[in-house]
């Protein structure tokens, strides 16, 4: 296997976190749907960017001759981790409002990853990454937006005096 460069690594955690993103994001639809269709058809639509995010730095891998392996490895790799915080942090017992604070978490690592290849894009200068970054940044960014303002409309249909 290919010895990935750390620009190439962070690229497959990019995909592996968007991989991971789509099955989060879906456990929370689910959580969701009921409570408040409205902010649940938003999640879907999020859900429906990780994946175009995923298949667009997919492509981009294709760019790195011979790495394109090596990168998918280090996506499923990240994904498999991502998934097991996943099922750390929600269990059966787990309400929207418990998915949105877990969605808070992962898409910041998201957003997070994302500057740090924007920072690498300012030395190598690749204009097929500085198109991604140019799409994925403000995507992830309004991601991050979503789950907090979603995160704070169930909040505010919460008691903060009920027993859990």
């Amino acid at each position: 296997m290919a010895v990935l460069t750390r620009l190439e690594d962070k690229l497959g955690e990019v995909i592996g976190l968007a991989m991971a993103s789509q099955v989060a994001t879906e456990l929370v639809v689910e959580l969701t749907r009921e409570l408040d269709p409205d902010l649940s058809e938003r999640l879907q639509e999020m859900k429906d960017e990780a994946a175009e995010t995923a298949g667009r730095a997919t492509e981009l891998a294709d760019t790195f001759e011979g790495k394109k392996p090596a990168i998918l490895e280090r996506a499923r790799a990240v994904r498999a981790k991502s998934i097991g915080a996943l099922t750390s942090y929600l269990d059966n017992d787990s309400d929207a409002l418990g998915g949105f604070e877990y969605l808070a978490m992962s898409v910041a690592a998201e957003v997070a990853h994302w500057s740090v290849l924007t920072q690498f894009n300012v030395r190598v200068e690749d204009e097929d990454l500085a198109d991604l970054i140019a799409w994925a940044v403000p995507t992830q960014t309004r991601h991050l937006q979503l789950v907090l303002e979603g995160s704070r409309e169930l909040a505010a249909e919460f008691d903060p005096e009920t027993l859990v």
